[in-house]
C-alpha cells in the first residue's frame, strides 16, 4: 500500500489506487458512524450503502496487486531482470519510503494508548489489554507480522489493527528479492507466483467462516500480490496494440464494480481473486499508455492526488477516525450530520496526509536513499582503489 518504490508513476495507477483508498476510507468510517442512517442512505438506500462501504476489503486487494505490479516493474527497470536485483538497495530503498511515516504514526498511536485515550488504547480486546501490549504490537508492525498477532488476540487495538495489510504487503517483499536469488530464472519466479495464486482461493475456501483468517492470513493475500507481480511480467512481453489495451481497460473497469457489489459475504474463496484479476487487467491496459483518458483529466484529479498520497492516508486516517470517535460518538451524531461529519474526515485526513507527505515522507526517503547512495559510492571506490 506504500509507493512507487521504483516505477515511474501513472495518472491511470494513481487513479486506481485513489479508487482503493478511498474504499478503505468509506469502509472505515461507516464501522465507526455509519452511513445507512444519513441522507445519502435515505437517496440511494441501505441496501446500496452497504454494498459500497462493506466491501471495501476489496481495496486493500487492489492495492495489493497494484503493488506487485510496481515493485516487479520497478526491479525491471533498475536493474534489468530479477535475478540482477541489488537485495541491499531494494530493502534500504523500502525502508527509506515506508519508515518514516510509519514510525511517526506508531509514535502518535502509543503515546495516547499509553494515555488511556479511548480508540488508542488496547481497549477493543476482551478483556483489554494492558499498556505494556504495545512493545508486542509495535514489534509485530515493525517485523511483519501483525496480522498473525490479530490472528492470537483478535481486534485488540482499533488504531493498530488497520496495519495487518502492510505486514502482509512487507512479508511479500521481504522474501521477493531471496526469492529471485535463489531461482535465478523469471519463469520460475512466475511459477512461485501462480502456486501462490493458486493456494489463495484455498485458504480462504477453508478459513471462510473466520475473517481473521480469510482476510488478514498471509496465503489469504499473497495472491493477489503475485497476480500484481505476474501482470508486470507479462505487460511487456504481451505489447497490446492501443485498441486492444482500451478495450481492456473498459472491460475490466466494468468488471470490477460489478465484482465490488456483489460483496464478500458468501465469496469469501473466489471474491479476492476476482477483484484482483479485474485490477490486474486495468494495470495492463493501461501499461505504455501515453494517450490521455477520463481518468487522467481534471474529473479524476482528486483521486489521482489520492493515489498518490495513498500510504500517508492510510497510516493516519485511523488517526483522525479515532480522534473524531472521542468527540463525538455515533449515538451523538445525528442523521443530518453524517455526510458533513464524513467530508470532515476525509479533509482533515487529505491535509493529515499532505503535511506527512512534504515534511517528513518526501524529505526522509530523499535523505536515505542520498545516504545509501554515498555509502554504495564509497564502497565501490574502495573496492575498486579509486
Amino acid at each position: 500500500m506504500n509507493d512507487h518504490t521504483f516505477a515511474t508513476r501513472s495518472a491511470r495507477i494513481d487513479f486506481l489506487r485513489g479508487v482503493a483508498i478511498a474504499c478503505v476510507l468509506v469502509l472505515h468510517f461507516t464501522l465507526a458512524f455509519g452511513l445507512a442512517d444519513s441522507p445519502l442512505g435515505d437517496l440511494l438506500g441501505r441496501g446500496a450503502i452497504k454494498a459500497i462501504a462493506f466491501n471495501g476489503n476489496y481495496g486493500v486487494t487492489i492495492f495489493f496487486v497494484i503493488s506487485g505490479y510496481l515493485i516487479t516493474s520497478g526491479i525491471l527497470k533498475r536493474w534489468g531482470s530479477l535475478r540482477d536485483i541489488d537485495v541491499r538497495s531494494f530493502y534500504v530503498m523500502r525502508a527509506a519510503r515506508i519508515l518514516p511515516s510509519l514510525l511517526l504514526a506508531l509514535t502518535i498511536i502509543v503515546v495516547l494508548g499509553v494515555l488511556d485515550v479511548p480508540y488508542f488504547n488496547n481497549g477493543d480486546a476482551k478483556p483489554p489489554l494492558p499498556a505494556s501490549y504495545f512493545g508486542i504490537a509495535i514489534l509485530s508492525i515493525l517485523t511483519f507480522w501483525h496480522n498473525l498477532l490479530m490472528q492470537s488476540a483478535g481486534y485488540f487495538n482499533y488504531c493498530l489493527n488497520v496495519y495487518w495489510s502492510l505486514s502482509v504487503e512487507e512479508m511479500f517483499y521481504l522474501c521477493l528479492p531471496l526469492l529471485c536469488l535463489l531461482l535465478r530464472r523469471t519463469w520460475l519466479v512466475a511459477a512461485v507466483c501462480l502456486v501462490a495464486v493458486v493456494i489463495g482461493p484455498i485458504y480462504r475456501g477453508a478459513h471462510a467462516d473466520n475473517e481473521l483468517y480469510f482476510m488478514y492470513g498471509y496465503f489469504a493475500c499473497f495472491d493477489a500480490i503475485a497476480i500484481g507481480c505476474l501482470t508486470a511480467l507479462l505487460a511487456p512481453r504481451l505489447a497490446l496494440p492501443p485498441q486492444a489495451r482500451r478495450i481492456l481497460r473498459v472491460a475490466c473497469g466494468i468488471a470490477l464494480p460489478l465484482i465490488y457489489l456483489r460483496g464478500i459475504a458468501g465469496h469469501e474463496a473466489f471474491g479476492f481473486t476476482a477483484i484482483a484479476l479485474a485490477a490486474a487487467g486495468i494495470l495492463l491496459g493501461a501499461h505504455g499508455e501515453q494517450q490521455p483518458g477520463w481518468t487522467t483529466g481534471k474529473l479524476g484529479a482528486p483521486l489521482r492526488w489520492a493515489g498518490r498520497h495513498s500510504y500517508e492516508l492510510y497510516l493516519f486516517h485511523v488517526i483522525v477516525l479515532a480522534a473524531m470517535r472521542n468527540i463525538l460518538t455515533r449515538a451523538e451524531l445525528s442523521h443530518a450530520m453524517r455526510l458533513p461529519w464524513l467530508a470532515l474526515f476525509v479533509a482533515v485526513s487529505a491535509v493529515v496526509a499532505m503535511l506527512v507527505s512534504r515534511h517528513v515522507s518526501e524529505p526522509a526517503n530523499r535523505a536515505l536513499r542520498a545516504w545509501h547512495g554515498r555509502r554504495t559510492g564509497a564502497a565501490v571506490a574502495l573496492r575498486t582503489g579509486g
